[in-house]
């Protein structure tokens, strides 16, 4: 079952919502055909429905040893802005999971690199909270966070419990701060001479904003970290998940069924303003 596309909607109930930012928000989901989050796997993502409205493609921010489905969105048109209004409760559908999944068994044995900038973060929570259970699986667990303030940091009651695991750093910085900020201000790039990247050893999983990810990448490679160890989730206009739309076509690609994580290699050519 967990191996299957879900291209029926299935009903699901929302349990619980949290405000992240002023923009975006958290919602727990029950689903009511038995399926549990380990159905659902790290970099997959799902299409919410909401009937006689729409449905959006919203990355799974839940980890298989969570109790309930979880996606974070943030409220930019008209489904996710509606979504937003969504009560404890409230019926929806959920149509997936979709896409390919972080290779997370690829990175046993060596130094895992997780790379989020802003709603990147979301996908690669799953990945974060695996490894934060598990460190020893890892050669050292980096995980480095950039958001555009300190407003639109999201989970920030999950950083103490990141901060503290064992074999893992975990960095933070805002491109700009506030008064009341304190800690780091500058891109999410100036966080890789502090975090004691080792290239050799590395593989870097990087989500978030593609011109973010165009400078990680790029700076990745300059300090020596091969393309082939370098593992990113892309985003585009996805509107069926099972790539028939063309909606979402990237080269000969298409984001929802090839991606939307790709080994670095297999989308270099058609990476926008890459210049890698």
């Amino acid at each position: 079952m967990a191996n299957q596309v879900q291209v029926a909607i299935t009903p699901a109930s929302v349990v619980e919502v949290a405000q992240e930012t002023p923009d975006t928000f958290t919602l727990l989901f029950d689903l009511h055909d038995g399926r549990s989050t380990k159905d659902f796997k790290p970099g997959q993502f799902n299409m919410l429905y909401l009937p006689g409205i729409g449905e959006v493609p919203i990355s799974i921010a839940s980890s298989h040893s969570e109790r309930r489905l979880m996606h974070t969105v943030r409220s930019v048109g008209t489904v996710t802005t509606l979504l937003a209004k969504l009560k404890p409760g409230a019926k929806l559908g959920i149509r997936g999971p979709f896409g390919k999944t972080w290779p997370v068994k690829e990175a046993f044995g060596k130094q895992l690199v997780v790379i989020a900038g802003g709603l990147g973060l979301p996908p690669l929570r799953p990945v974060i909270l695996d490894a934060t259970a598990k460190p020893e699986s890892f050669d050292g667990v980096k995980i480095l966070y950039g958001a555009r303030t300190p407003s639109d940091l999201i989970f920030q009651p999950e950083f103490p419990t990141w901060k503290k695991a064992k074999g893992c750093e975990f960095l933070v910085t805002v491109d700009r701060g506030d008064p009341k900020w304190k800690g780091r201000v500058g891109v999410v790039t100036t966080l890789f001479p502090v975090a004691g990247i080792k290239p050799s050893q590395a593989i870097a999983f990087v989500c978030g904003p593609e011109l973010m990810i165009k400078f990680v990448i790029q700076d990745l490679i300059k300090m020596g970290v091969s393309k082939e160890k370098i593992f990113v989730s892309m985003e585009r206009n996805m509107k069926c998940g099972v790539g028939t739309c063309g909606h979402c076509q990237l080269g000969p690609n298409f984001i929802c069924k090839d991606g939307p994580v790709f080994a670095y290699p297999r989308i270099e050519r058609f990476f926008p303003r890459s210049g890698v």
